[in-house]
């Protein structure tokens, strides 16, 4: 990326921080990815913290799950649990951990969080439960308006996720949302944050770097 164009995406970002405090919640900028883990592990992740994530490929790429896993937190991985009482029992350690780690599908100029989900597990852990919600997105997913925001995820990110996630869906097949009732939907709940009802329980790492879908 060139400078030009980093330190608008900064300046952008400087204003989505304001804007997000509006509206309760903390924001934080990183130019890049491993600024980004660093700064959420050194200030957020450290030592006695429990923590707990969502779906994402960003979380992926970024870094930050590797990070996790070998850091000094403890890390309630939803991944292990595999019969019908290990998956309550996960549940029950999730909505009362510290930190829930999640991406947003899209985030407005004005701070506004736009987020889809199938089962709305991952969303029901962002709307109450854990203690706090940290939030990592490429500025990749920045959009001007929730109409916007809902767009992309529809004909943006929907698409590759079902595709990933091995799902009969019309997207995966063409690419674009069918507006679909399939039961491998992933568009099953909208969910649109205007502001946190707690003071900066919802903390948003804004990256100025491509990150998920």
């Amino acid at each position: 990326m060139n400078n030009f164009k980093l330190e608008a995406q900064k300046n952008l970002a400087q204003t989505m921080i304001q804007n997000l405090a509006k509206r309760n919640m903390e924001g934080y900028y990183a130019e890049t990815k491993e600024e980004a883990v660093k700064l959420i592990m050194d200030k957020f992740l450290t030592e006695g913290k429990t923590v707990c994530y969502g779906g994402s490929m960003t979380l992926t790429e970024s870094g930050l799950m590797d990070a996790i896993k070998a850091g000094p937190c403890t890390l309630y991985d939803r991944a292990t649990a595999v019969t019908p009482e290990e998956v309550k029992d996960m549940n029950a350690k999730m909505i009362n951990s510290d930190y829930f780690l999640m991406s947003t599908n899209a985030i407005t100029v004005d701070g506004e969080l736009v987020n889809i989900d199938g089962r709305g597990n991952r969303l029901s852990y962002l709307l109450y439960g854990p203690e706090n919600v940290i939030i990592l997105t490429g500025m990749n997913k920045v959009v001007s308006s929730v109409e916007d925001g809902v767009r992309r995820v529809r004909d943006i990110a929907s698409p590759p996720n079902t595709v990933r996630l091995n799902k009969n869906t019309p997207c995966a097949k063409t690419g674009r949302c069918g507006d679909c009732f399939s039961e491998d939907c992933i568009c099953s709940q909208i969910v649109v944050t205007r502001r946190s009802g707690v003071k900066n329980r919802i903390k948003v790492v804004l990256v100025s770097e491509e990150l998920g879908y």
